[in-house]
């Protein structure tokens, strides 16, 4: 039995299209397209037991429903209910302020490590992280920071000897 395209099988509207979906699956698509490509210059189609069959069928199998979901969302109207356009309902609902000051937060983090070294760039990341997430406690944040970052040094610096960035700032500042 054939369903109009409205609904789904017992007779519910299908569920509007969420922002940023149908570029989600359209990049689905496309990188399904070219893992095909792909897949077939290992060895081509020589065989159904060459080299490079069975990721031809991995990604063929990623083809086509990259193509059925395309497909199904550009059916779908967009779920634009609280009157912002596509772009602002997208930026609201994909990236959050927490995830944001995270993103920023990684970043300074990466930024920071060959300066300040990986206690320095640590300490203040945690620090930061903690305060990202609510924490109002300064006093308690340092303290988990310092113990973390002791008991993360203890284990790798001393127990595996891994080498950790010492940071050219505070190197050049001790000699």
């Amino acid at each position: 039995m054939l369903a109009a395209p409205d609904a789904q099988e017992g007779g519910e509207p299908e569920p509007a299209l969420l922002p940023g979906e149908l570029a989600f699956c359209a990049l689905l698509l496309l990188l399904s397209l070219f893992l095909l490509w792909q897949a077939h210059g290992i060895s081509g189609f020589e065989s159904l037991s060459s080299a490079g069959m069975f990721p031809m069928l991995a990604a063929a199998t990623m083809v086509v429903t990259g193509a059925v979901f395309s497909w199904q969302s550009l059916r779908r109207g967009p779920a634009n209910v609280s009157g912002q356009g596509n772009w602002q309902a997208f930026v609201v609902q994909i990236t959050p302020p927490i995830w944001v000051g995270f993103t920023l937060a990684v970043c300074l983090y990466m930024l920071a490590l060959p300066r300040l070294g990986f206690l320095g760039a640590s300490f203040l990341f945690l620090l930061m992280s903690m305060r990202l997430l609510g924490s109002q406690r300064w006093l308690l944040n340092v303290g988990v920071s310092v113990v973390t970052l002791a008991a993360i040094y203890g284990v790798f610096q001393t127990i595996f000897s891994v080498v950790l960035p010492k940071g050219s700032w505070l190197q050049n500042l001790f000699r």
